[in-house]
């Protein structure tokens, strides 16, 4: 299929140019013999009338989602967001081109004000143009969007606090319970390629996005707080709850290129060292390990707290026994034979580097470590 993408260079364009090039690799890898499941024609400002008249000619898909959010005048509403839009359709029609046409328009289409109105105009529009020449048309009210590469400081509240907080640069929140109704990029991908195959999640005349997040401005800011707090708690976000998954990926992707890493607190000793790495609320704890040649870690036990062990570097032993028996169990593990072993509670237990380099082992144990109540009771294997 031969796919035209007006708007080819913003927030959604770049992202659709993205997926439909990813599945053209996955269709490769599957199908090496076959071309090409997609070809994209990227049109955008910068494009030529030349090229939008050649695309339009050849093309059997049409996502239209070239649009005008912040004009210098009201009058740049209309004719960016109806104005072109009829200059599409002129060209298709022109070329006896019936290709389905999804576009963009916004949940304001339905609100009394220029932006608005010049969203319901071409709406209007598309849709009288799909009865009249008999092709298909995808209308998307969209709500406000946020994902990677959403640009801040312009249409998006989402974007402009995740810059603004990754960057150590100060917001501003009037109103911490206006509720905004969010949509995730890559669940408008999903739904756009779904529409692509005709199988859109059509709701009448129009066409939605199947997951929408309507949360409050407040939780938004304390979630994006927090994310920026995780670096010097070692918390990670709630990944089980969909929204805050979605915004942590989103958060990230404002990081300056500059500022991708952070420094841990290491305990140092002559035995090696021991560095938390992760800390959460309900999986517990993930730290690192290191021990020196010769050294032996560990001699204690516990009630309930339990631990994994994963030797990634070098040789060592763990010998178990249980507090009330006088038989030792020893699993010998080495880093070149990735192999996990469970800390079972009742039994003390220690670690012993028996090579000849540093030993690197990787410690997940099910609750973080409470000073107030360690269950870490001390003694010999």
């Amino acid at each position: 299929m031969n796919i035209l993408i007006t708007g080819a260079k913003g927030f959604v364009g770049k992202n659709l140019v993205c997926e439909l090039k990813n599945q053209n690799l996955y269709h490769k890898q599957a199908n090496p013999d076959v071309g090409e499941l997609y070809k994209i024609f990227e049109y955008d400002i910068d494009s030529t009338e030349e090229e939008l008249q050649e695309y339009t000619n050849c093309c059997d898909f049409v996502f239209h989602l070239a649009g005008v959010n912040r004009p210098k005048t009201e009058e740049e509403f209309m004719e960016g967001n109806f104005g072109f839009t009829s200059e599409l359709l002129y060209l298709l029609k022109k070329n006896n081109n019936k290709s389905p046409i999804l576009i963009t328009s916004s949940i304001q289409a339905e609100l009394d004000n220029p932006y608005g109105k010049s969203k319901k105009a071409g709406e209007d529009l598309i849709l009288s143009y799909g009865e009249e020449v008999g092709c298909s048309v995808y209308v998307y009210r969209l709500p406000n969007l946020f994902g990677k590469w959403c640009r801040p400081n312009y249409n998006s509240a989402v974007a402009t606090f995740c810059n603004n907080i990754a960057n150590d640069l100060s917001i501003q929140v009037n109103d911490p319970t206006v509720v905004l109704t969010l949509a995730y990029i890559d669940d408008v991908l999903n739904e756009f390629v779904n529409a692509l195959k005709d199988n859109a999640n059509r709701i009448g005349q129009f066409c939605e996005i199947p997951t929408v997040h309507r949360v409050e401005l407040g939780r938004v800011v304390d979630l994006l707080n927090s994310f920026r707090e995780s670096r010097e708690d070692l918390s990670i976000p709630n990944m089980s709850d969909g929204f805050t998954k979605k915004l942590y990926s989103t958060y990230l992707s404002y990081l300056s290129s500059n500022d991708f890493s952070y420094e841990l607190d290491m305990n140092v000793d002559d035995r090696g060292s021991f560095t938390e790495f992760i800390r959460t609320a309900d999986r517990g704890q993930v730290s690192v390990n290191i021990s020196k040649p010769g050294i032996t870690k560990g001699n204690h036990w516990h009630h309930t707290k339990n631990e994994k062990f994963l030797v990634v570097k070098g040789t060592g032993v763990i010998r178990f026994r249980h507090v009330q028996s006088e038989e030792i169990v020893e699993y010998f593990v080495n880093g070149d034979k990735p192999e996990v072993v469970d800390i079972p509670t009742g039994y003390t237990h220690n670690i012993e580097n028996i090579g000849d380099d540093d030993m690197v082992t990787v410690i997940w144990v099910n609750e973080c470590f409470d000073p107030e109540k360690p269950d870490t009771y001390y003694e010999s294997v």
